[in-house]
């Protein structure tokens, strides 16, 4: 799979480790930035990928930052993305079999190394449900469905 994986500042570590992880799984990864823990924006990171998920140059997007939350909600200003902070993967296998989340995030702050993989694993293992979830999910992005 092509994933795309953007952080800030206080989840520059973590980025890296999970780049790392998913490039060892087989996939082909686009890491956005930060390369350093110098302080950044995390709207500017959430921005760039939620950009690339929505133009489909990457099939799904990691979002990290500090706690995930303020960066999960940059990405879901594109209506192209739906976001899932998640901080264990029953969690993540539910943003993919009934929200279709194509970007899971996390809170380096919240989430140790070895959680955050486990919940990548589940997320990218999960699939869309469809049937009741469908229109739904529709009405994410087209909210007149």
């Amino acid at each position: 799979m092509r994933i795309a994986i953007a952080s800030d500042h206080a989840a520059v570590d973590l980025k890296a480790a999970l780049r790392e992880y998913l490039i060892e799984q087989g996939h082909e990864v686009a890491d956005l930035g930060p390369d350093t823990a110098d302080r950044v924006d995390y709207p500017d990171f959430g921005y760039k990928l939620a950009s690339v998920v929505a133009e489909g140059i990457a099939e799904f997007g990691v979002a990290l930052c500090g706690s995930g939350i303020g960066i999960s909600i940059a990405v879901n200003r594109n209506p192209a993305c739906r976001c899932a902070l998640v901080c264990e993967p029953y969690s993540a296998t539910l943003a993919r079999e009934h929200n279709d989340a194509n970007v899971i995030a996390m809170g380096a702050r919240l989430t140790g190394e070895d959680m955050a993989k486990a919940c990548l694993d589940a997320f990218l293992a999960g699939q869309f449900a469809g049937g009741r979830h469908g229109p739904r999910v529709d009405k994410l992005s087209h909210p007149s469905c």
